[in-house]
């Protein structure tokens, strides 16, 4: 698989390159658009099914985080479940937040803000993480965005990862305790499918979000 989409600010696709894909997301069947040059074109890949099938239910209001969101079956899905959030569906990929943008339109999903980092405020915190991280881009690419992005968890805040068991998702929960404890700790929520959600909180003994399963 070409992991180019992962480093390039690929140009918008254009009408000939743009697809329509039907997939189930938040309980419902919706026709989204997909392009070449962004993460999982053909559909919703299997690591983001178990994210999505495995984490708790979002709470109805705050601001979440949707990191890496190629063309946005996270954000989507966040936004379908708690319509009255904000949701921040981060991407360095132009064409990947384009997709992002016109499939939250076309769902009248008003809450989503598609945007590259530098377009949001460093400030900002979030109550609710959600990510399918690029593992491929190298640990030290990846290090360096979980040491940016997971810090702005809200005092109450969660976030749930997911990583593929032989791509290391043992080791990278063993490297967030390391490098971001006792801030944050991480611990692992649940496996399915050959996969590992992990659960990264502030504080131990946290309760999970509303609607945890």
């Amino acid at each position: 698989m070409s992991q180019s989409h992962y480093f390039t600010s690929a140009a918008p696709a254009g009408d000939d390159e743009r697809r329509s894909v039907r997939i189930r997301l938040a309980g419902r069947t919706v026709d989204v658009e997909t392009a070449p040059g962004t993460f999982s074109p053909d559909g919703l890949d299997k690591g983001t099914a178990v994210l999505l099938a495995e984490a708790p239910a979002p709470p109805a209001t705050g601001t979440f985080l949707d990191l890496g969101c190629g063309w946005g079956p996270i954000a989507l899905t966040l936004a379908l479940t708690s319509p009255d959030a904000v949701v921040d569906a981060v991407d360095v990929n132009e064409r990947s937040l384009d997709l992002t943008r016109r499939n939250a339109a076309a769902l009248g999903l008003t809450g989503i803000r598609a945007t590259t980092p530098e377009g949001l405020a460093a400030g900002t915190a979030y109550d609710l993480i959600w990510s399918n991280p690029p593992i491929r881009v190298g640990k030290q690419v990846l290090h360096e965005l979980l040491r940016t992005w997971l810090p702005r968890l809200a005092p109450t805040g969660h976030a749930y990862l997911v990583v593929q068991k032989n791509l290391g998702s043992d080791s990278l929960q063993t490297w967030i305790a390391r490098e971001l404890g006792p801030q944050l700790v991480v611990e692992r929520f649940t496996s399915a499918k050959g996969f590992r959600v992990l659960h990264v909180c502030r504080e131990a003994g946290q309760g999970e979000v509303s609607g945890s399963r």
